[in-house]
Parts: C-alpha cells; structure tokens; sequence
C-alpha cells in the first residue's frame, strides 16, 4: 500500500543533460525500491534494465520493485490509473514517483496538472524539480531558450552534468554564478559526485511526514535572499542588467524576490491577494511558495504553493518549527512588474504607501491599484 500523499518529483532538463544516466543511477538505490517512474517517451530513454520491449499496458514492474510507465495521453490519467492500480491491489507498493518530462518542456503545465487536480492533489503531492544543466552545453542553451531558463528557475534541486568534459573553469564558474542568479533559492549540485544520491535529490518538499518536520527556511530557498527579508521598498534584481551580459536575453527577466510581513494576516486578504495576482499576471509567475501565519488560528502555518495560475491547495503544518512565525512568500516570476506586486502585498497586509488605496478600498475596487 502507499501512505498518501504519495511524493512526486519532476525531472526536467534538456535533451542531453543526462536524465537517463542520472535515472539509472538512481534506480540502483535501495532507497528508491517501490518509485514509480513516468517517462514521456520511451524513444529518448533507454532505462538500463528496461531494454525491454513496451509492456502491453504501459506499465513495467521492474525486478528491484521499482515501476516504469509511459505517459499515454495526459500524465494526470497515468497518475490516476497508479492510483487506481495501488486501490485495487494490482500494485502492492508505492513509495514515491518520478515524472521525467521530455527535452525543451516547459516544467509548468507538469506541474499544475498534479495541483489542478481534485482527485491527484488528494493522492499526490509536488516533493520537488529536480533540473539537470548540461555543462558543456549549458551557457548556450540558456542563451538559445527561454524554456531552459524556465526549467532552471523553477528548480529545487540543480544538478549540473557532464563537469569532467567541460574544459575552461572560468566557463563552468561563469555557468554556476549564472544558475545561482537565475534561482538563488535552488541547491546546486555536480552529477557525479558522491553527494547527489537520493538523499540530496528527494524530499525537499517543506514538510517531511518521515521525521515530521519542516524547515521553512530551506524550503522557501531564503538563505539566499536572507538579506532582503525586510527590504520591504527596495528592488533586488536577479537577472543581468542588460548592459553588462547583453547576450543572456533571458536571465535579466526572471527575478526571485520574497514579500514578507510580520505577525498574522487575514486568510481573505492572503486569498484575494493570491486572486488577483494570479488573474493579472498569472502567466509570469512560474512559482510561488509561501508560509502564512493567519488571523485565524496563528498557531499553525498554512504552506501555500503555485505554479502560474494554478494554486495546490493549501495545507496546514501541524505546528510552528523552531519559532519562525510570520508570512513569507518567495515568487520566481518572468517579466513580473515587481513594484505593482509589492504594492499590492502591502496594500492587502494593511501596510499601504502613499497613494496606495488600502485593503477596504481595493475589495469595493480590485482594479485601483496602477499597472494591474
């Protein structure tokens, strides 16, 4: 039987990267007995013990426990039938599933099929995206695609393949320095080495039902936007200024940036926020990921994670961890007006600046605020 649940990592990066030798090496692990891997097209992958022909219903079950399955037509029906196949008793275990997700996709539409879905949300929940960056090729691929940029901003976890091949240490440092200003909340890891098992891929999700705890501070990426925790007005730029890297087109568009407010909010005012945030730039923001100390009931956080404009829906921690009270969310976003969205967070917290409508003006008039 599965404990639901069940964690769901994707597995993004471009075609090359190495996906299915980090896949392979994973599935080696004991610790991945009982994960279910869903891979987009069996043509691209070739899973060492999976040299197999198609198994007639999609659905491989590997000698070590562990399952392989095609995506056949949307992933959302591959994951209800593993749901429907762990209920019925056709499946005896699963622990954990892999989505991997073919070449230039965009990680997005993945993972809002997993959140948008009422029956998968109650079955399934986002661990985390794992993105592989290629460092041979990486700079140039990020130059070329926008879409790469997208997969590496959203990452939890950034593993960089193929180091040993790739030459000059200025060029690998020059891609590193790059990763980290794209998604300073993103743990960097090298493919090869002895550190990026299991252990250092999975379970980066907040909260961890193994050991039952969180770590907010981890989760949200905030070390490395630790000092702009209460820079409320100030603008912090991660991205290029064009002048200086003209050729990274992309990077000067994605902008990381944490909104936070001290004491309890309102969970009306954190949802209308949300709302409107969402319908206006919806598009752009290419995650979200928040923890909520509510009015309501302040002693237990509410942990709220989007992807564009879909909302999983939110959850509640059992308690605190370690005394972290307060509302923090971090948005990674793409060609997001940042002010327009700072406004709008201060407004809905009861902090307005000047020639800010407050929170009862913009509820009688959502629109009131400029450059929605």
């Amino acid at each position: 039987m599965a404990s639901f649940p069940i964690p769901v990592t994707v597995l993004t990066g471009f075609l090359g990267a190495g996906k299915t030798t980090l896949l392979n090496r994973l599935l080696k692990e004991p610790a991945l007995v009982d994960t279910a891997v869903i891979i987009n097209e069996f043509g691209e992958v070739a899973i060492d013990h999976l040299l197999v022909e198609q198994a007639s219903d999609g659905i491989i079950q590997l000698s070590d426990g562990c399952l392989c399955c095609t995506v056949r037509g949307e992933l959302v029906d591959t994951l209800a039938d593993l749901v429907d196949r762990l209920q019925t008793g056709r499946i005896a275990r699963l622990a954990r599933v892999v989505v991997e997700t073919t070449g230039l996709a965009d990680p997005a539409p993945v993972l809002q099929s997993i959140m948008a879905h009422p029956a998968l949300v109650q079955a399934f929940r986002l661990d985390g995206v794992i993105t592989l960056v290629d460092a041979v090729n990486g700079n140039a691929t990020l130059d070329g695609h926008v879409e790469a940029v997208k997969q590496v901003a959203v990452a939890d976890r950034i593993v960089l393949t193929k180091v040993d091949l790739a030459g000059d240490t200025g060029d690998l440092e020059a891609l590193r320095a790059r990763l980290r200003q794209l998604n300073p909340g993103a743990v960097v890891l090298e493919a090869g080495a002895s550190q990026t098992g299991v252990a250092s891929l999975f379970d980066c999700g907040l909260y961890n039902p193994a050991t039952k705890s969180a770590d907010v501070q981890r989760w949200l990426g905030e070390e490395a936007t630790h000092e702009h925790h209460h820079d409320h007005g100030g603008h912090h730029h991660h991205g290029h200024g064009d002048h200086d890297h003209a050729e990274h087109r992309h990077d000067s568009r994605v902008r990381s940036y944490s909104l936070v407010h001290d004491g309890p909010v309102p969970f009306s005012a954190i949802e209308m926020f949300l709302d409107l945030l969402r319908s206006a730039h919806g598009d752009k923001l290419l995650r979200m990921k928040g923890v909520i100390e509510l009015a309501e009931d302040p002693s237990r956080p509410l942990v709220v994670h989007g992807v564009q404009k879909i909302l999983h829906p939110p959850a509640r921690l059992p308690s605190w961890p370690d005394g972290q009270r307060g509302t923090r969310l971090v948005l990674i976003t793409l060609d997001m007006p940042e002010d327009y969205v700072r406004r709008l967070f201060a407004a809905f917290t009861n902090r307005p600046s000047i020639d800010t409508p407050d929170r009862a003006a913009l509820e009688s008039n959502p629109l009131a605020i400029a450059g929605g």
